[in-house]
């Protein structure tokens, strides 16, 4: 018997090996097996599939694939004051790979975990700044590490009320999250990019988004911000 395919892993789930078994989108390609390598807040397998070149030749392949579930992300900003709500916390597999202190600046965000990616997102924003959103936009979606990483992130932005209460720290306790809240004027986190104090891709994502096309941006024909609630 094994954990996460006959057994329950740690967050109850079996069958954690049929992922990918069936999928059919690409003649190119034919799965093979699929192992589970380990599961436990995620999932780590290993797929041998054959891949048929553009030259017509197959090579038989393996890739390894993190499974961490879908997530969502916002940029909370408020047009007037132009400014920016984003958090600062700990993030340990950076701090390992060379970030001085591990603590980076980023846009609120977070899995799913079966929720509606509007739904989520609320939710995460409630948790993570202690701000209510309620007329979300939908800026995209994208997949953040392809190579090795199945998650695909909803990117959304919303104004917030600059006037209501907040949080200076946040986080869900239960999940070790120890957040700290910080309110930047845009063009000083812009600066932030430029100077690599903030490496996060999807703070970087929103805030070029925002200065391009967003509620910062110049562009022909944009609809004006809406208004916090």
């Amino acid at each position: 018997m094994t954990v996460g395919i006959d057994v329950p892993d740690p967050r109850g789930r079996t069958g954690l090996d049929r992922q990918g078994r069936d999928l059919t989108g690409n003649d190119r390609v034919r799965i093979l097996d699929v192992e589970v390598l380990a599961c436990d807040w995620a999932v780590l397998r290993r797929t041998t599939f054959d891949y048929r070149h553009s030259d017509g030749h197959v090579s038989r392949e393996r890739r390894e694939t993190y499974d961490r579930g879908d997530g969502a992300t916002i940029l909370l900003y408020d047009p007037d004051r132009r400014t920016v709500l984003l958090t600062r916390q700990f993030r340990l597999p950076a701090y390992v790979n060379g970030h001085p202190d591990g603590m980076l600046l980023e846009t609120a965000a977070g899995l799913l975990d079966g929720d509606d990616p509007q739904e989520a997102i609320r939710r995460e924003a409630a948790e993570e700044t202690g701000r209510t959103v309620h007329d979300v936009e939908h800026v995209f979606d994208a997949f953040m590490s392809p190579g090795s990483v199945t998650e695909r992130l909803s990117f959304f932005a919303a104004p917030y009320d600059a006037s209501a209460s907040g949080f200076e720290t946040a986080g869900v306790a239960a999940e070790g999250e120890d957040i700290i809240v910080v309110e930047l004027p845009f063009d000083e986190a812009l600066d932030l990019v430029r100077g690599g104090a903030i490496a996060d891709a999807k703070t970087i994502m929103l805030l070029q988004w925002a200065a391009l096309d967003g509620p910062f941006g110049a562009s022909p024909g944009r609809s004006p911000s809406v208004s916090p609630r």
